[in-house]
């Protein structure tokens, strides 16, 4: 397990930290297609934390694409970076999640995350703020629709429907599961929303939610009961 400290010059204001927003928010890449699905490897980063012992721990955990084994897989765990603030959950989470990316052995290919990409009130989620700073083509795989409205997919598995915001569409609400409750994908940074759906589906042949945020999910909450210990 990788340990971590804030960065130097880290925001540590919500004006500060909206200030990097705006800046890094014009690099986002959304004209390139991304990986093909089911190739090469995917992987899902995710966290947990303690605040109370002021911990936040980062898994990243690497599949294979066509098959969806498991590749490899690391840890980080670092102080919480950034008070919450809807919007900006982003800044508590980067420094630790950048950490267990670059722990891993191997090269990621595409980054799966637990969150929002352009599917957010500034266009700027984590997704697309991993994608800038790595330039790996990320996506946002969202268990609920923050602020944003939608009409109600299809009930059978591949239904889609607009994840709409005033300025369009921002992301798609995705049944995974016939029946159930759909997720939400946004792009995050060098993929397609078509692409990004695409991914999700082929991460999803068994439950709700795609295998990679279910693998990072278990191990991050592994690392972090470990780490309180």
């Amino acid at each position: 397990m990788t340990t971590v400290d804030i960065p130097a010059g880290w925001p540590a204001t919500e004006e500060q930290a909206r200030a990097v927003q705006d800046e890094l928010r014009e690099r986002v890449v959304t004209d390139e297609p991304g990986p093909p699905p089911g190739t090469g490897h995917v992987t899902g980063v995710d966290v947990a934390y303690d605040d109370e012992r002021d911990v936040v721990v980062a898994a990243a955990v690497v599949l294979d694409a066509a098959g969806l084994a498991v590749v490899a897989e690391a840890t980080a765990v670092g102080r919480v970076s950034f008070p919450y603030v809807p919007g900006l959950l982003a800044f508590r989470e980067i420094p630790t999640v950048l950490a267990a990316l670059e722990a891993l052995p191997c090269p990621p290919g595409l980054v799966v995350c637990d969150g929002y990409g352009l599917a957010h009130p500034r266009r700027f989620g984590l997704a697309s703020h991993l994608g800038v700073l790595t330039g790996l083509p990320t996506i946002g795989v969202a268990k609920n629709p923050f602020t944003f409205t939608y009409d109600d997919p299809g009930s059978a598995r591949g239904s889609s429907s607009p994840l709409r915001a005033e300025a369009g569409e921002v992301g798609r609400a995705l049944r995974t599961r016939d029946g159930v409750k759909p997720v939400f994908v946004s792009v995050g940074h060098r993929v397609t929303l078509d692409n990004a759906c695409a991914h999700t589906l082929a991460l999803t042949p068994e439950y709700r939610l795609p295998e990679t945020t279910r693998r990072a999910d278990a191990l991050c909450r592994r690392a972090l009961r470990e780490a309180t210990a």
